[in-house]
């Protein structure tokens, strides 16, 4: 692809001593902030379903993988070559469904050969594959997606909402108790269950989250607008009122 030839040589140029001196001093840690930056802004475009916006923000995410493959390569780790040949033969590797195509393959057989795969990578345990650094919604979403794939799961959705009772009603007790350290932990239970629960009905809960506080930020401004239009302030009005003008922007929403 001659336009993708084109972004690496300019990189190559960049980090060349006739290059860009921010860009020769960066390394591949220094760049991760950057990194991440992009694509947070890309999750963004995605989600506002702006393609012009994503188009550029996919050319900066390419941009960032390109910088850190001419980095590994100066420093004789790998290079392009090495990455392509990588992740192709995983696909392959992962999708026997699709490329061998010896038998027929239910949608469970394929999730399980995915994580039966993913295991022959390195790390020494199931889970180790996910990233600390994850969300932790999103980290505990995945820990559960992997051990279901190898049957660790509940039966039915039923045993999902006993569970987020018990772990409710232990809360409770640790609220009764005092005991502050058990609640935080009883309260880590129940957004454990929750994420279970978001699992097992087929929703991410990065996602359900994410739209609850855009539709709290919006309401919550909306109110804030309606003061400032007034020449008064927030801080004066009581709950009861703040309450009344939220139902008021909930049901024009539904309009």
């Amino acid at each position: 692809m001659k336009s993708l030839d084109e972004l690496i040589a300019i990189v190559r140029i960049l980090r060349s001593p006739e290059g860009c001196p921010w860009d020769r001093e960066q390394n591949s840690r220094s760049l991760l902030p950057y990194f991440l930056e992009e694509v947070h802004e890309t999750i963004d475009a995605v989600n506002a379903k702006n393609y012009e916006q994503l188009r550029k923000e996919l050319g900066d995410v390419l941009l960032h993988v390109v910088f850190q493959i001419l980095i590994a390569e100066e420093e004789g780790q790998f290079g392009f070559e090495e990455v392509f040949e990588g992740i192709n033969a995983k696909m392959r590797r992962r999708h026997p469904h699709v490329f061998q195509k010896d038998r027929e393959y239910s949608k469970e057989e394929v999730n399980r050969n995915w994580e039966r795969d993913k295991r022959k990578d390195p790390g020494e345990h199931l889970l180790d594959g996910i990233p600390r650094a994850l969300p932790e919604l999103h980290r505990s979403f995945r820990m559960q997606q992997k051990a279901a794939a190898v049957g660790f799961d509940w039966d039915d959705v039923s045993e999902v909402w006993k569970k987020l009772d018990e772990e409710l009603e232990e809360f409770r007790e640790a609220k009764t108790a005092g005991d502050r350290a058990a609640m935080e932990n009883e309260m880590g239970d129940i957004l454990f269950a929750l994420v279970n629960l978001s699992r097992f009905y087929g929703l991410h809960p990065e996602q359900a989250l994410q739209r609850s506080n855009d539709k709290f930020y919006r309401r919550f401004t909306a109110i804030e607008d309606h003061y400032k239009k007034k020449g008064a302030s927030i801080k004066d009005a009581g709950l009861q009122e703040l309450d009344r003008l939220w139902e008021e922007i909930k049901k024009e929403e539904f309009r």
